[in-house]
């Protein structure tokens, strides 16, 4: 197993301001008083709703023009960013020395473009991709929805990327983070499924080099046939192929049946996997504000509060049926950071941002970092 050697970590320390909140027109204080502080946050008061409205109100015209802008931040911006949201409460999980408990999730910064910013922004690891071995535009557009009074996402984007040649040139002249970094593999769509292993094969030898961990995305809900992979003989030929030097974790989908979990990390623990991702987006659409219903048939992926429940139940399933033997990386439906300390107890010891990172903005990060910080009722994994 590989230590983080890679990424030497740095790591700096907070303001202690309030999370999210502004001084604006501060007035003279006298002896012994407190500064008076603004309710408005600065991102959901003001950053998300022009952010909302970018594109007139499409979602991935907002995603792309952000990813552009983060990717442009110079250096000094990049430095002020860190001594605000930066933290440090060190964890070693699987091989690796992690920073601090909070990642981005793959999706976010699927060809790795603004990679600096994101551990400036607070997070302790990054996860880029989904990337496949051939690159692929994806499906058609629109792909992309906001349920706002739901708190949710709708993707059905289809793993588009560059290609995994194209992330391996960037990420070489990138050179090392400061934080972990994680590549999530998918299968291109044009492969068939009886050569899903030598497509899989062929982006983690291009890939693996550059990363701290591998994920193994066979459950997004968005490529046909992808999530048949998630059974035991498929995952088992999978897991065989991409035994080598870099971690590799297994990302599932919520909408299995413990069943089928149950028989798929035994397959994970006889292959010598890492750890399991948990979970995926989900095919179901409970949860969902009246509002947001007329999105509701919607094809693609639900992530965000809709599946804070599922991810923390599924969570707990991975934990109990394998004693703790796999390490778990928590994701799908933080919203704050108790929803994080949930699935910290439930047994993950990781967690994740996307739809989260969207609705509420770096603050978020902050305040999981910082909640994340003492050890509750989980184990240092």
């Amino acid at each position: 197993m590989p230590c983080s050697g890679r990424n030497s970590l740095r790591h700096d320390r907070l303001h202690r301001a309030a999370p999210g909140r502004t001084e604006l027109w501060p007035r003279r204080r006298g002896p012994g008083e407190h500064a008076e502080v603004s309710t408005v946050n600065l991102f959901t008061d003001v950053a998300r709703p022009v952010l909302f409205r970018l594109g007139g109100g499409d979602a991935e015209h907002a995603h792309e023009w952000t990813l552009k802008r983060l990717a442009s931040l110079p250096a000094p911006a990049l430095a002020a960013l860190r001594s605000r949201y930066a933290f440090s409460a060190p964890v070693d999980v699987f091989g690796v020395r992690f920073p601090n408990r909070v990642g981005l999730a793959a999706g976010m910064d699927k060809n790795g473009i603004a990679l600096p910013a994101w551990p400036a922004l607070g997070f302790g690891f990054v996860e880029v991709g989904t990337v496949t071995a051939k690159p692929q535009p994806g499906n058609d557009r629109p792909r992309l929805f906001r349920l706002k009074e739901s708190a949710a996402i709708i993707n059905r984007m289809g793993f588009n990327n560059e290609g995994a040649a194209a992330l391996a040139e960037r990420l070489a002249a990138v050179g090392p983070l400061p934080v972990p970094l994680g590549v999530s593999l998918g299968k291109s769509k044009v492969t068939p499924l009886d050569e899903a292993v030598d497509d899989y094969l062929t982006s983690y030898r291009l890939l693996h080099p550059y990363a701290d961990y591998i994920a193994v995305n066979v459950s997004s809900p968005n490529t046909p046939g992808l999530r048949t992979l998630q059974d035991k003989d498929s995952m088992a030929a999978l897991l065989k192929a991409l035994n080598g030097p870099v971690p590799v974790l297994v990302k599932i989908a919520p909408d299995l049946t413990e069943p089928a979990i149950a028989e798929l990390l035994e397959v994970c623990l006889e292959q010598g996997a890492a750890g399991i991702i948990a979970t995926n987006t989900t095919l179901a659409r409970d949860g969902l504000a009246e509002s947001d219903q007329h999105l509701a048939g919607e094809a693609g992926g639900l992530s965000g509060k809709p599946l804070t429940e599922r991810s923390r139940a599924v969570v707990k399933f991975v934990h109990d049926e394998t004693g703790g033997r796999l390490p778990i990386i928590g994701v799908g439906g933080i919203m704050s950071a108790d929803d994080a300390s949930r699935l910290l107890d439930a047994g993950a010891s990781l967690v994740q941002l996307y739809s989260g990172f969207i609705y509420r903005g770096p603050d978020l990060v902050r305040a999981v970092a910082r909640s994340a910080r003492p050890i509750r009722s989980h184990r240092a994994r």
